[in-house]
């Protein structure tokens, strides 16, 4: 009998990088401080939560429509046009079971076997193996380090074959913590347009940028609401990771075959939560401002105890939780020191090879996962550990 399908065996391996080898750890019952999974340390704004409650309490427990509560899209809309400048109507947004379940359904829908996506490295590395189960083939652009990891129009266009169906935007980025600016959109707007490709753009961190930086959504220059897929998630700025809510906008035209994957998967997204959504964007927003300084707090100490060890750069990242420190004047490979930290100090990191070749020389450092005094305790580990 055969088992697995071929989709499954011949595609690339699922991992969950260095936390897999804490999890060894922590059951050994060491003191594991994680730094690695890009989850916010807060709890859901109790507003949500008491939403959430409030409807299945009156009984919100029944079949709901298909692509969202039609209330929840409302109010979707109008933050679309006020904070992403996208002008959506309610049938143009698919509520889905997060932004992982909205970027599963476009790769479905819009992918036949071997189908190219392009990939900007260093790379989301979940994006991966729903590209290949769509039956697609990934290729990754490389962008520079030297550079920032700015948008390199060359080494993009140098990857775009008549095979090319789709180029893959996050942005802000993970891991380089990037916001790009309108001028680097543009150039991906550009090759999107001149060589007629869609572009899926995931946009998780929207709400969490720092130091006047601006999040633009690519949908919204011109001509690209007409082949982009913009994926958001209250996932990050709202704490609600664990609720597994998000959404996707683009063109009604589209909507049908996203709808074919959707309703066949997962029928509709679970209702009451849905009310705890509406509540998100509909509520008191001072939570947002409130939980983006305690990031921008935990950042600041990490850029700041970061760069105080002779050897490492740690640029301040413009958005989402992570920095992206260079560690490579110490001359090994960033997944041996990533290794290194963990048995020497139970610090959990990640290796920048976990985010595709280009990532070499870097860890990606989560400051968002823990309270500022354990991350304060983390970066004595780490000092002592390049130290020595």
């Amino acid at each position: 009998m055969k088992w697995p399908a071929d989709r499954i065996s011949q595609s690339s391996p699922k991992s969950f990088g260095m936390y897999e080898k804490a999890m060894v750890l922590m059951a050994d019952g060491k003191d594991v401080i994680h730094l690695e999974v890009g989850r916010p340390n807060f709890d859901t704004p109790l507003h949500i939560k008491e939403a959430a409650k409030k409807s299945l309490d009156e009984g919100n427990v029944h079949y709901g429509e298909f692509a969202g509560e039609t209330k929840l899209r409302t109010a979707i809309c109008d933050k679309l046009r006020s904070l992403n400048k996208l002008d959506a109507s309610v049938n143009e947004v698919l509520v889905t079971n997060g932004l992982t379940h909205a970027a599963y359904a476009v790769f479905m829908a819009a992918l036949d076997e071997g189908d190219e996506v392009i990939l900007l490295e260093p790379y989301y590395p979940q994006h991966i193996n729903k590209i290949e189960l769509a039956g697609g083939v990934v290729v990754t652009a490389k962008l520079n380090s030297d550079d920032n990891f700015s948008i390199d129009k060359a080494a993009i266009e140098a990857k775009i074959t008549p095979r090319t169906r789709m180029i893959c935007v996050v942005n802000p980025a993970n891991p380089t913590g990037r916001v790009y600016t309108k001028d680097e959109l543009t150039i991906i707007a550009d090759l999107a347009i001149e060589h007629d490709l869609l572009v899926i753009s995931d946009e998780v961190y929207e709400q969490i940028t720092y130091d006047g930086h601006l999040h633009i959504s690519i949908a919204s220059l011109p001509g690209m609401w007409e082949r982009t897929f913009s994926m958001f998630a209250y996932t990050k700025a709202f704490a609600m990771d664990g609720w597994r809510l998000g959404y996707v906008v683009c063109q009604q035209k589209f909507m049908a075959a996203l709808m074919k994957i959707t309703v066949n998967d997962v029928a509709h997204v679970n209702v009451f939560i849905q009310e705890g959504a509406y509540a998100a964007l509909t509520g008191p927003q001072e939570c947002l401002t409130e939980m983006l300084a305690d990031d921008d707090r935990r950042r600041q100490l990490v850029c700041q105890r970061l760069n105080d060890i002779p050897g490492i750069v740690c640029p301040a990242p413009e958005g989402t939780i992570y920095a992206f420190p260079d560690v490579s004047s110490f001359g090994k490979p960033c997944s041996q020191i990533a290794n290194e930290i963990l048995e020497a100090t139970y610090v959990v990191t990640e290796a920048g090879t976990f985010y595709g070749p280009a990532g070499e020389g870097h860890l990606r450092i989560c400051f968002g996962a823990e309270p500022y005094e354990v991350i304060e305790v983390a970066m004595d580990r780490l000092q002592k550990y390049f130290a020595t």
